[in-house]
């Protein structure tokens, strides 16, 4: 059983307390801290949390807190971090890590020099489709991954902080881009080093100083490409899509939005229907379970289970670090409109890397580029004669 305390009492909170009370049934929100003291006592009621405070610093010394989930604003990560290492407690941060890299690994090297455990909470790397799909990437059913694209738009975070780009650190790249490139890192290997970014990114829409939509690609040291696609400006709800291709197969994921739950109504219930859902008449797109459909349930059952095994999740603070480096990588390259560098003077995964051969030999003499059957019952090989280079076809009946 552990014993939690959830800093930030809003939006992201509940999702967390809601996750954290349904799925092991061992663990306990025993303190919450809010900046708020309406906010804070909101929550302990509706939670049946036994302490309460707007004291950061008191929430995480506090005798009943074993673990600190920090669900606070971007700003506030490493200040609430470096008070758990102060006071020696297991940390689980939400996304992004920290609002460059920087931060990030401060945060990372701090945790690991005290000895403390400390997770990444990016549930969307926890969704159960992400999960089954990742298995069976594992195994070898989709061959070598040539390109994994990750999707999450919508009409715009909940929250005033997220909007103002010195508290929150950046727009739709760093708020919904970890989300994406840290899925297509998983896809592609998390220890194949991400190398350059090219990132094309607007503030299309709303009166903002940072970016509102923005498409960027991330190339890694093993030929394979990372692409995400994120908007604050995308209406209808929250769409959340995943796409790998490999050598020998594809998957596709649609997480959210379209996921076979549909319904009908005048608007006469006046209900909540899912996240991000911009109207609650006409066709509704609602989720059954959201909290486990959005990864939250499954997160922390790694987490805990981690804790208690000793073992690392598998998500780290780390990877949060890496995510940023990736993430300051596609802003540089979003003002340069150049391809820039992933910095990372801290790399834990493979080193010298290349592109595998892209060669498959059809016989002594020639390349097979692509075998097909005809509308007719033919079947054709394309071929590149070895010695020559030359492309030619051959066809025979079957």
């Amino acid at each position: 059983m552990a014993q939690v305390c959830i800093l930030g009492g809003g939006f992201i909170g509940r999702f967390y307390a809601d996750s954290l009370t349904g799925r092991r049934g061992k663990d306990q929100v025993s303190v919450v801290y809010a900046r708020k003291e309406e906010t804070a006592i909101r929550f302990a009621k509706d939670y049946q949390v036994a302490h309460y405070t707007t004291n950061m610093e008191e929430a995480i010394a506090h005798s009943a807190t074993e673990f600190v989930v920090i669900a606070l604003p971007n700003f506030l990560h490493e200040e609430a971090v470096m008070l758990c290492v102060k006071h020696k407690k297991a940390v689980l941060c939400t996304k992004p890590l920290g609002r460059t890299a920087e931060e990030a690994l401060r945060m990372t090297q701090a945790c690991e020099n005290a000895g403390i455990f400390a997770g990444y909470l990016e549930d969307l790397c926890y969704t159960p489709k992400f999960l089954k799909s990742l298995k069976s990437i594992q195994s070898g059913a989709l061959g070598r991954i040539l390109w994994a694209k990750s999707r999450e738009t919508h009409p715009g975070p909940h929250a005033d902080w997220f909007w103002d780009i010195q508290k929150a650190g950046g727009g739709a790249v760093l708020d919904l881009g970890c989300h994406c490139i840290e899925i297509a890192r998983n896809f592609i290997g998390k220890d194949v080093r991400p190398v350059e970014v090219m990132c094309w990114a607007d503030t299309q829409v709303k009166p903002i100083d940072a970016e509102d939509h923005a498409i960027g690609l991330v190339k890694y040291q093993n030929g394979a490409i990372g692409q995400f696609e994120v908007s604050w400006t995308f209406r209808g709800g929250m769409d959340l899509r995943d796409e790998v291709m490999g050598t020998e197969g594809t998957i596709w994921i649609n997480s959210f939005l379209r996921t076979g739950f549909e319904m009908f109504t005048s608007g006469a219930g006046k209900s909540y229907v899912a996240e991000k859902a911009e109207s609650d008449s006409g066709w509704q797109f609602p989720v059954g379970d959201e909290a486990h459909e959005l990864g939250y349930t499954n997160m922390f059952t790694d987490m805990f289970d981690a804790y208690e095994k000793g073992e690392k999740p598998m998500e780290t603070f780390y990877d949060g670090y890496v995510v940023n480096a990736i993430i300051d990588a596609a802003y540089r390259s979003a003002k340069t409109k150049l391809w820039e560098p992933v910095q990372l003077p801290e790399w834990r995964g493979q080193e010298g890397l290349i592109k595998p051969s892209v060669y498959q030999e059809f016989d002594a003499d020639h390349w097979f580029i692509k075998e097909e059957i005809l509308p007719n019952g033919d079947k054709k090989v394309i071929l590149k004669v070895k010695a020559s280079g030359e492309i030619i076809e051959k066809e025979t009946w079957v």
